[in-house]
């Protein structure tokens, strides 16, 4: 895996919808681990969903119910459906992919196990 490129932040109205995607640029036959994590201004890094094939796909407890991660294993395009966006969903969104299942990379708290990242997009909720 050469590249991750996230694309579709913006900046939107409380209760508005957006998609994220984040496309796989080189060889993504090995990775079993993607993950979406947002950073907010002054805060740390934190875990937004997973997806992998042995646990399916998890969220945290912020965007559970509003939030929907999935790929497209075409092309190993990973996807974040964000429905009923809240003012505190804002931050800067990466992409974040492994080699390992989610259930070893995603127990490193902040992303640290995960070795490939993209470069982020910006989402920006409006009250």
């Amino acid at each position: 895996l050469a590249q991750l490129i996230e694309s579709g932040g913006g900046s939107v109205q409380s209760g508005a919808s957006l998609t994220l995607s984040c496309a796989s640029i080189g060889d993504t036959y090995n990775i079993d681990c993607m993950a979406w994590f947002r950073q907010a201004p002054g805060k740390e890094r934190e875990e937004v969903a997973t997806i992998d094939q042995y646990r399916g796909t998890t969220y945290a407890d912020s965007v559970k119910g509003r939030f929907t991660i999935f790929k497209d294993n075409a092309d190993s395009t990973l996807y974040l459906q964000m429905n009923n966006v809240k003012p505190e969903d804002t931050g800067v969104y990466y992409c974040a992919a492994e080699v390992l299942r989610c259930s070893i990379v995603a127990s490193v708290a902040g992303g640290g196990g995960f070795g490939y990242w993209g470069g982020g997009t910006q989402v920006s909720v409006n009250s």
